[in-house]
């Protein structure tokens, strides 16, 4: 599912490589966790998952697809095979919960009766039936979370990235968050979560990946 052999990635000659010959393998389904403090290079790592950046040296294949031989045109195309979750939400604030959901899909080109069947399964899925006419200033934190993964998954990526996604909340609502993820990964969804959330880590027993200074240690 993900590939990476010593995989290298540079920001400028001189300086010191933010990834440094990583190599890693996540089976298909898998649910992983990637830990590491600010600058161990977590951020990079997914920016070259989501093509946002390309690899100094080594080779990465994701979902059979080889990076090497990937064009720029078809990048769109690899990006609807991974969803993203962020930390801060990144909601359009002047669309309800539905057309946040909805605007995924509309970005893909499917049609309006698709969307009408779509949406609301999705919605619902992530727990938030009865708030699809709420706007993100009228939800709690966990809620707005809950309305960007929905709006990650509603296009069935094959994969799922949560970057941080309970960095904002209080315990109770990161818990949901992960229970949702769980949730997510059962019906198929590899799932890489970075977290800072030791009690997280501690809690889940998933395969832990640590990074440090540009390398991973386990």
């Amino acid at each position: 599912m993900i590939l990476l052999d010593r995989v290298t990635k540079s920001y400028g000659k001189n300086a010191k490589p933010a990834l440094n010959r990583v190599s890693l393998h996540v089976e298909p389904k898998e649910f992983v966790i990637i830990v590491g403090t600010s600058g161990a290079g977590k951020s990079t790592l997914l920016k070259l998952l989501t093509r946002e950046e390309k690899p100094t040296s080594g080779k990465i294949v994701v979902g059979g697809i080889d990076y090497d031989t990937l064009k720029d045109k078809h990048v769109p195309l690899l990006r609807r095979k991974i969803g993203v979750v962020f930390q801060d939400f990144k909601l359009l604030p002047q669309r309800t919960v539905f057309e946040n959901v909805a605007f995924a899909l509309e970005i893909a080109g499917m049609t309006n009766r698709e969307i009408r069947n779509t949406v609301p399964k999705v919605i619902d899925l992530v727990g938030l039936k009865g708030k699809e006419k709420q706007f993100p200033h009228q939800l709690s934190g966990g809620e707005r979370q809950r309305v960007a993964i929905a709006r990650a998954v509603v296009r069935q990526p094959k994969i799922l990235i949560a970057d941080e996604p309970t960095g904002n909340l209080d315990p109770r609502h990161s818990w949901d968050i992960v229970r949702l993820l769980e949730k997510i990964n059962r019906y198929g969804t590899t799932v890489l979560l970075t977290t800072h959330n030791v009690e997280i880590v501690n809690r889940l027993k998933r395969r832990v990946i640590t990074i440090d200074h540009g390398k991973i240690t386990s």
